[in-house]
């Protein structure tokens, strides 16, 4: 019977066994360690994911199929699934690769780097056909394991003209300096940013909101606001109350996503603070809701639902081993104004 470092030499695959002699542990305590046992010391899991690294091993269950076989699930990493945001995308993706036969398996990260890297971990043991992963704000050890597994990525929600990456999205920083504009069309100067979450693709639209006002010689640092904690409707109404505490007065508040808008247009009503009269508002996705508030909320709107199909569908045809006639998709956003500015 052929030996671990024959059956390498034969398929150029690296084996559980080959981590397991680098690492001087067992081939149990390498699986073990790279599941992310509890069981397992952490100078130990340690020593294997460096030493697996160094080797560039995927863990592959599936080692001993047959050739011809092959998976028929995709791996879906996103931040939330409690944010709605995400929920049309997903559905989006899930049905476009349904009909193809294909699975999906998606993980969240939390917006947490280290976890999307745990959550990749877990998903290349299943030997997925395909990756779509949120954004680029990943691991060095991530963007090695997604290099080395060979599984085809589509990168969602940005886009990116480096060689040799697939993405679907559109420019945050874009739709934001288009929003700050229209808000400084309409008169308004003292042009508040409220951010919660502070995950890239927040950071990117307070990046476009500042370009802008600095341009126009209206930017001040006090106007900038930020909250570390989840976005929210709760949150929007509080930070709406403290930032209208301020002084010189804000004459308009950009809020990075549409339910802390909402949150404020609910608090300026309990308020009673006339919007947009005293105080303009927009958000940002153009989230179910916003076209009933009172009054019906300006915002960005990203097409969630065409990131979701065009992402699916460029993983297919690299999954296909088809060509890709185009590896950034832009799909765009459209500036939505209604009677909050």
């Amino acid at each position: 019977m052929p030996s671990s470092s024959n059956r390498q030499r034969a398929t150029g695959r690296v084996t559980l066994a080959d981590v397991a002699r680098a690492a001087d542990v067992s081939p149990i305590t390498v699986s073990r360690a790279l599941r992310g046992a509890r069981a397992v010391a952490p100078e130990l899991v340690e020593r294997v994911r460096a030493a697996a690294d160094k080797l560039g091993y995927v863990p592959d269950p599936a080692a001993r199929a047959l050739a011809s076989q092959r998976s028929t699930h995709v791996a879906v990493l996103i931040p939330m699934l409690t944010n709605e945001l995400f929920v049309g995308l997903i559905e989006a993706v899930q049905s476009s690769l349904r009909r193809e036969g294909f699975q999906t398996l998606s993980g969240v990260t939390h917006y947490d780097p280290g976890e999307e890297e745990q959550l990749l971990r877990e998903q290349l043991l299943h030997r997925p056909a395909g990756l779509l992963v949120t954004g680029f704000d990943h691991t060095e050890a991530t963007r090695q394991l997604m290099a080395r597994s060979g599984v085809p990525c589509v990168h969602l929600m940005e886009t990116s003209a480096d060689e040799g990456i697939y993405s679907v999205g559109f420019s945050q920083q874009a739709a934001a300096r288009d929003l700050t504009r229209h808000l400084i069309e309409r008169g308004h100067r003292r042009i508040a940013f409220a951010a919660a979450q502070l995950d890239p693709r927040t950071l990117q639209r307070q990046a476009g909101w500042r370009a802008v006002m600095q341009s126009q010689g209206l930017f001040e640092p006090t106007l900038q606001w930020a909250n570390p904690a989840p976005s929210s409707m709760a949150l929007g109404g509080l930070m709406f109350e403290q930032i209208m505490g301020q002084t010189p007065p804000i004459d308009a508040i950009f809020f990075c996503n549409d339910d802390l808008a909402q949150g404020a247009l609910l608090a300026a009503n309990r308020m009673r603070i006339a919007v947009p009269q005293r105080v303009a508002v927009v958000g940002f996705n153009d989230l179910r809701g916003s076209d009933l508030m009172l009054p019906p909320l300006t915002t960005v709107h990203t097409p969630l639902r065409r990131i979701g199909e065009e992402s699916a569908a460029m993983l297919l045809k690299l999954m296909r081993q088809e060509a890709v006639a185009e590896r950034c998709i832009d799909v765009g956003y459209t500036v939505v104004v209604r009677e909050s500015t």
